[in-house]
């Protein structure tokens, strides 16, 4: 394993350094909307637009990874985070906003396929461990950035705007980390085998994923909470997020990667329905533990049923992005409809749905 982590170690800083960023980025979102609806006078519903804009630059970043693999290194990837967090720093117009989402999402999208199946690839037995080491790295951006939207006034421009000069910072430091080895660009695509029932799980999974961090905030506020407080409570999510990939790093080997789904699921379901009945602000901490399992274990999973071939990581993260579009899309008009605790209401039934349909193809799964 020392051997692994010598020779692969300017791949691994170079991808925990970027996710920390991508997990920045993504959850300043959830904080913001208000302030994005207020400055641009729009409603909750219209400044949600911008989580799925995201999501759909994330789409744009992995359709040119299908496409373009073996010619994308993360610098490519942090020039475009950069210069989308810097477009939204500015907020100079609401098309501008939502142009510079698209930006930054694009950048997410390509580092997400350079390190996941990079790093799952060169640590070979424990790939699936250092995966969730990755992984976790997003968590602790995602922890950091809402109270740092809070130590800054609640204020997008500063916010953004440091975000846009550490993706600069890093962009100077990275030098050849993540690019494709000779070997693996000489992969034949052939073998290529979609399973469109682990893809379709994905797309639930990480639908339900971006909801509750982008749109998780506006219910809390909905339910009582101040706007300081709900920022404060989605970086305790992310703690839980956090520790429970940390948990990942040592045990992801041991335990089967569907199951590890189901569990994620059935727990997240119970939660969402405490949510509805009591104070949501300890259920939704507690979402996070959860929601944190269900990229590595559905990344894993999908990856060992579809094989190596290099479109293999751009399709499996692809159908996260689907859900990632269309979910917050979808459900944020709705909010005000749903009363002060439909949207846990709404995750405690989608995630109760998916888990009796993992059970049923748990074998399945195996093979």
């Amino acid at each position: 394993m020392r051997d692994l982590i010598r020779a692969n170690l300017g791949l691994l800083l170079a991808g925990v350094a970027t996710f920390v960023l991508l997990g920045a980025g993504q959850s300043l979102l959830g904080p913001a909307l208000p302030a994005f609806s207020r400055s641009f006078g729009v409603t909750t519903g219209q400044a949600g637009i911008l989580v799925s804009a995201l999501w759909v630059g994330s789409a744009c970043g992995i359709a040119l990874m299908y496409f373009q693999g073996a010619r994308v290194t993360p610098r490519h990837a942090l020039v475009l985070v950069s210069l989308g967090a810097a477009i939204m720093a500015t907020m100079a117009a609401w098309g501008l906003m939502v142009v510079g989402a698209v930006v930054l999402g694009t950048g997410s999208g390509i580092s997400a396929a350079v390190f996941n199946p990079r790093i799952l690839r060169a640590f070979e037995d424990r790939g699936p461990s250092m995966l969730s080491l990755l992984n976790a790295s997003f968590g602790v951006g995602a922890i950091i950035a809402p109270l740092v939207f809070v130590a800054v006034g609640n204020d997008p421009h500063w916010s953004f705007g440091l975000l846009a000069a550490a993706a600069a910072c890093l962009w100077l430091l990275t030098g050849g980390a993540g690019q494709v080895g000779t070997t693996e660009a000489r992969v034949a695509k052939v073998a290529f085998r979609p399973r469109w029932l682990i893809l379709g799980f994905g797309t639930l999974a990480i639908g339900l994923e971006a909801t509750l961090i982008g749109l998780g905030p506006t219910a809390l506020i909905r339910a009582g909470e101040s706007e300081t407080r709900a920022a404060e409570l989605l970086s305790a999510f992310f703690i839980a997020f956090l520790a429970a990939r940390i948990v990942l790093i040592f045990t992801a080997h041991l335990i089967p990667s569907f199951a590890l789904f189901i569990a994620a699921m059935v727990g997240t379901c119970l939660l969402a329905w405490a949510a509805t009945v009591f104070d949501p602000a300890w259920p939704f901490i507690g979402i996070g533990a959860f929601a944190s399992l269900f990229f590595p274990s559905f990344y894993v999973t999908a990856t060992r049923l579809m094989g190596d071939d290099l479109r293999v990581p751009p399709t499996i993260i692809a159908s996260g992005l689907v859900g990632g579009i269309t979910f917050p899309f979808l459900i944020a008009p709705g909010l005000v409809g749903m009363g002060e605790r439909g949207l846990f209401a709404l995750v405690a039934g989608l995630t109760l749905v998916s888990a009796l349909m993992a059970l049923a193809s748990l074998r399945w799964m195996r093979t």
